[in-house]
């Protein structure tokens, strides 16, 4: 069986997509590769499909114990031996996988990094024949990425232990001081080195400046996403719990998901969100990056990400089908304060420098007027054309500017007259001419500032502070309160004007609802919801996710071509002769 009997048999696939044939090709002629490729660009198939046209076991390396685990339900469904040795297993299940690993029945065998310290595991892999290793999430490997791993850097091993079988390293991201650090660290030898473009065309990238807390902008989003899956991301444990209570109380599927959860409770998050009973996932970044599912319709953080590499990462977990999907970024000035603070915490040194510029990069890609898709891959070094109407600043471009110099003034005087020493919440309070005990307690009601703002909304003030903090006018001092900067004191002076953009002074217009992705005209909504309720109901008595079964891709070209016959249904995108053989029967019956 050739690349492309392989392609259609297992996979599904009529054609290769970009790189893919390229990626295979390298391997198979037992060449080392470094392949960066976006999320939802196909790398696992890169390597998967090859391993099948080759003798002996491929060793599949990846920081990602949920990726892992769904990655090996997916080829077990269609008919590929895999298996993954991992601390969650136990003493049994172990040696009954290297019992499988003797007798040939394994192909692809997963692992965590740290495995490769134990000396049992490489006595193991001395007994095995190997035909390649994948380095998975290798972006880990550099000390100057975004998810530095210990573990990764010793994998430099592999090509000492094991000089002639070849290495395969794939990553999303990767910018050129990365791409070499992995090259030069695993002791890539000639890699084949392939680049595939960072623009997604199915994914609509939008950022907004956060009012309060965003939690009605959320709700104004999640709004237009009834019954779809999407990631909420927040800074805390604390955050992803109270925002997860909060949905829940408005009627949303969601539920919480952090490091701290106990074993069995991310299990049950994790399988739910699988298996489309969980809309919602609230989390820190410890939840998504592991996730190995297609139908992921959006992506939403609720303050700044740590950098351009986290970010594009993050977002990267919507639409890996290639179906509209959207991204939502809420941010407020002080975030990139909060963030700077951390920093300097940091020992002095290149890291720290190195952090700093990451920082930076990240508030000019946000903040910026420019395509957001262009911009993002600019800072991996690609040139990209604006999308036009892909992103927020193409969809909705800048506006006209509104002078707010005098409520500026209002603001930075009421910083000043109060000591500089308290938050933006209590100086909007003091503006107002709140009766809270605690401006009663300090005797600011009597001061000259006292009231002066009672015409605006404590939104609208919001959005001022926001906008004095990104300008430098303001900045935290060691007790996190706002205190005056240079350029602040000229402000109230009256010898620097402050501007903004007209649109975020009308808070009802902050965050317009984006319109609910309709099906497209030549899909019957019925048949659909009908072909994914037999869907769920085969996943169901298969324990597996129901993208795992097909995909909403292949449900739609399904509802569209409507095929009678098997020769029919294995034209179809995504359905090779396997999963015909277990599900195509039933998905015809209700098609027929």
């Amino acid at each position: 069986m050739d690349k492309l009997e392989t392609l259609k048999k297992y996979f599904g696939h009529q054609v290769f997509r970009p790189l893919q044939e390229e990626a295979v090709d390298a391997i198979l002629k037992r060449r080392d590769l470094l392949m960066i490729l976006p999320t939802g660009g196909g790398k696992s198939l890169c390597y998967q499909l090859p391993t099948l046209l080759m003798d002996g076991v491929t060793v599949v390396i990846s920081p990602l114990l949920a990726l892992m685990h769904d990655q090996v339900t997916a080829l077990r469904e269609i008919g590929i031996g895999a298996a993954m040795l991992s601390s969650m297993q136990s003493p049994e299940e172990a040696k009954e996988i290297v019992a499988a690993l003797y007798r040939g029945e394994i192909r692809l065998l997963y692992v965590a990094p740290e495995r490769l310290s134990g000396e049992g595991f490489v006595r193991l892999l001395a007994d095995l024949p190997l035909n390649f290793f994948v380095i998975d999430e290798a972006h880990c490997v550099s000390e100057w990425g975004h998810e530095f791993r210990e573990d990764y850097r010793r994998l430099h091993l592999l090509r000492e232990r094991w000089p002639q079988v070849p290495i395969a390293a794939f990553t999303a991201t990767a910018t050129a001081a990365v791409e070499e650090d992995i090259a030069g660290h695993l002791g890539l030898r000639e890699p084949l080195r392939l680049r595939g473009s960072l623009y997604r065309k199915n994914l609509t990238v939008r950022t907004r400046h956060r009012i309060g807390d965003g939690r009605e902008q959320l709700l104004d989003f999640l709004a237009t996403h009834r019954g779809e899956s999407g990631i909420v991301y927040t800074l805390s444990r604390k955050q992803t719990e109270s925002l997860a209570q909060y949905l829940r109380d408005k009627g949303h599927k969601a539920a919480a998901f952090h490091a701290g959860l106990s074993s069995e409770e991310k299990r049950r998050v994790h399988e739910a969100f699988l298996s489309d009973r969980l809309e919602t996932v609230v989390a820190t970044i410890a939840f998504g990056m592991g996730i190995d599912k297609s139908n992921i319709r959006y992506v939403i953080h609720m303050s700044l990400p740590k950098t351009v590499e986290n970010y594009y990462q993050e977002m990267g977990r919507a639409g890996r089908d290639g179906l509209e999907s959207e991204t939502l970024l809420f941010y407020g000035a002080q975030d990139a304060l909060m963030q700077r603070r951390f920093i300097d915490e940091l020992e002095e040194g290149p890291y720290k420098e190195h952090a700093y510029r990451k920082l930076e990069r990240l508030v000019r890609l946000i903040s910026g007027e420019e395509c957001l898709h262009r911009s993002l891959a600019a800072y991996f070094g690609e040139e990209l054309e604006a999308c036009k109407d892909r992103c927020v600043n193409c969809l909705e471009p800048s506006t006209d500017q509104r002078d707010i110099t005098q409520e500026a003034r209002k603001l930075l005087a009421a910083v000043y007259r109060s000591g500089q020493r308290f938050g933006a919440g209590y100086l909007i309070d003091l503006l107002r001419g709140s009766r809270e005990k605690r401006i009663l307690e300090n005797g600011h009601e009597g001061l000259s500032v006292y009231g002066i703002g009672a015409d605006l909304d404590r939104k609208v003030w919001g959005v001022i502070v926001d906008r004095l903090l990104e300008l430098g006018a303001l900045d935290l001092n060691a007790y996190k309160g706002l205190a005056l900067t240079e350029k602040g004191a000229e402000i109230l002076r009256g010898k620097r004007a402050v501007k903004i953009r007209s649109d975020r002074m009308e808070i009802h217009r902050s965050c317009p609802r984006p319109e609910a992705t309709p099906l497209p005209e030549d899909i019957d909504p019925q048949l659909f919801a009908r072909l994914r309720d037999l869907r769920k109901e085969i996943a169901e008595e298969n324990g597996v996710p129901p993208y795992v079964i097909f995909s909403d891709k292949t449900l739609r070209e399904l509802a569209v071509q409507r095929p009678q016959d098997r020769e029919e249904m294995l034209a179809v995108h995504g359905i090779g002769e396997v999963k015909y053989e277990r599900y195509g029967e039933a998905f015809l019956r209700l098609l027929r």
